[in-house]
């Protein structure tokens, strides 16, 4: 279960967390355009919490096949404001700041940031690794395969991904660590070049490329391993999100990362009741 200190505060959860999608981008998958302007956000993020998420995790950079590569200013300038007027509405809650910039990392933490989501597990930054590892800040690590620029061509993964997986956490990890005691999440980047065979792996055998007992977060909402293999749209995927939500934490995971909260709240409420 996941276990985490910030800004003073030690923040320890019995059961799995549901981490809400906060994107402030135009041009995401799922939601772009949709939160533009504080007011879109700030009402977002009320009806997330009201829900249960535990943790809010926002986004300016859309890493979809495709989206407008931006600068780190305009990536720190649409993060900002929305850091800034979530933490003050929500002075408590968990906030998780999907960047794989050491810059835009910084400047988040120094505005009360909680936790850094790095879908680059530290390759595409090199600054990324030595800053967390320095002042031991929380960290989600995701399994990702090439360059930033070639992240939806490179070669895609097609057997033996538990191994794959493993063995990239292992080396990252061991980095991190060489600045003594750290704060990880493991992540194994499902939707980021694999087939959707091994997809479904990594969400059906999570202990085979947990390392160190660390917690598992699993990012499943509305991805393509749900509506192309049930042949409909991201719009209609909820469904699907939901059952391997449920299926992923049967098989173990610490944290759902989801669009949709109150029907992940439910299913961890559900599942848990498994444990009486």
């Amino acid at each position: 279960m996941l276990r985490l200190t910030s800004r003073g505060h030690f923040f320890s959860f019995d059961r799995p967390v549901v981490m809400g999608i906060m994107n402030v981008t135009p041009d995401s998958f799922f939601d772009g355009g949709k939160y533009q302007g504080l007011t879109a956000v700030l009402e977002h993020c009320h009806k997330m919490v009201s829900e249960g998420a535990d943790i809010i995790d926002i986004g300016a950079f859309s890493t979809r096949p495709g989206s407008e590569r931006i600068s780190d200013k305009e990536e720190i300038d649409r993060i900002i404001p929305a850091l800034k007027a979530i933490r003050k509405d929500f002075p408590d809650i968990l906030i998780s700041i999907d960047t794989f910039r050491q810059s835009v990392a910084y400047q988040c933490i120094e505005e009360g940031a909680d936790i850094i989501n790095d879908i680059s597990g530290g390759l595409f930054d090199e600054n990324m690794i030595p800053y967390i590892g320095k002042n031991h800040i929380p960290y989600i690590l995701m399994h990702i395969t090439g360059t930033l620029e070639g992240m939806h061509k490179e070669e895609i993964i097609s057997e033996n991904v538990h191994q794959k997986v493993r063995q990239f956490f292992e080396k990252q990890v061991n980095k991190l660590m060489e600045f003594g005691e750290q704060q990880i999440i493991l992540d194994p980047g499902i939707g980021f070049n694999k087939t959707i065979e091994c997809n479904f792996g990594l969400l059906k055998d999570i202990d085979k490329y947990r390392i160190n007992n660390l917690p598992v977060l699993i990012g499943i909402s509305r991805k393509s391993l749900i509506y192309k293999t049930l042949n409909i749209s991201t719009q209609e995927a909820l469904n699907g999100t939901t059952t391997l939500n449920t299926i992923a934490l049967l098989n173990g995971a610490d944290i759902l990362r989801v669009h949709d909260v109150k029907e992940a709240v439910e299913a961890v409420k559900l599942t848990k009741m498994l444990d009486n």
